[in-house]
């Protein structure tokens, strides 16, 4: 039987660009699906008790680029810390994502990587319909399909369904990988996911 990882994450979210490499490499190595759900965390952070970048004391700003540094030079990953286009609106990006899916569940994790990498690497702005499109058409995806599809109200309603469940299955912060009723916050928390899915 196929096994399920549940991944709630936001699509500007520095630290699921800085994971997904893994995440796929993991669900490959055990055969596993990646169940993509995009969320909304500024509909998260209020019943959770977090706050928004721009809301955080000083200190934990600047001690977040520090960590993001260290990360990207970790995972010798291309990064960005402060990209052109950050603060961003990753709404438009989660609907794309959100329609990829009647593509597969591969392709909506190929979408949400590139997204990532467009954002962090190669500081585009996703907020952007026409970014959208080139993204989805250098994955090979039909952007102009895409396109019509992600405007669709059904396609904002899972974004707001993804966002109603991952509160109510205890998501804080994103990304949160879930196998059963079990939580894995954070890139960080990847080798463990890792071993969960070896049992």
């Amino acid at each position: 039987m196929t096994r399920t990882i549940d991944y709630y994450f936001a699509t500007v979210s520095p630290y699921a660009y800085l994971g997904h490499d893994r995440l796929e490499a993991i669900a490959q190595k055990h055969g596993a699906t990646v169940a993509v759900k995009p969320i909304n965390l500024g509909d998260v952070f209020p019943v959770s008790g977090g706050l928004p970048l721009s809301k955080r004391a000083p200190q934990r700003q600047a001690y977040r680029l520090v960590e993001l540094q260290r990360w990207a030079q970790y995972l010798s990953k291309p990064m960005h810390i402060q990209p052109g286009f950050f603060p961003v609106n990753g709404d438009l990006a989660a609907y794309w994502i959100i329609a990829a899916l009647e593509l597969g569940p591969t392709q909506a994790l190929a979408l949400a990587g590139a997204v990532g990498r467009a954002t962090w690497e190669q500081e585009r702005n996703i907020a952007d319909a026409a970014t959208m499109q080139a993204i989805a058409e250098e994955c090979g995806f039909p952007a102009a399909a895409l396109a019509a599809r992600s405007q669709a109200p059904d396609i904002a309603e899972k974004y707001a369904e993804n966002t109603r469940e991952a509160i109510t299955r205890g998501v804080f912060g994103a990304p949160t990988y879930v196998v059963g009723d079990e939580l894995f916050w954070g890139q960080d928390r990847l080798d463990f996911l890792d071993r969960k899915m070896a049992k």
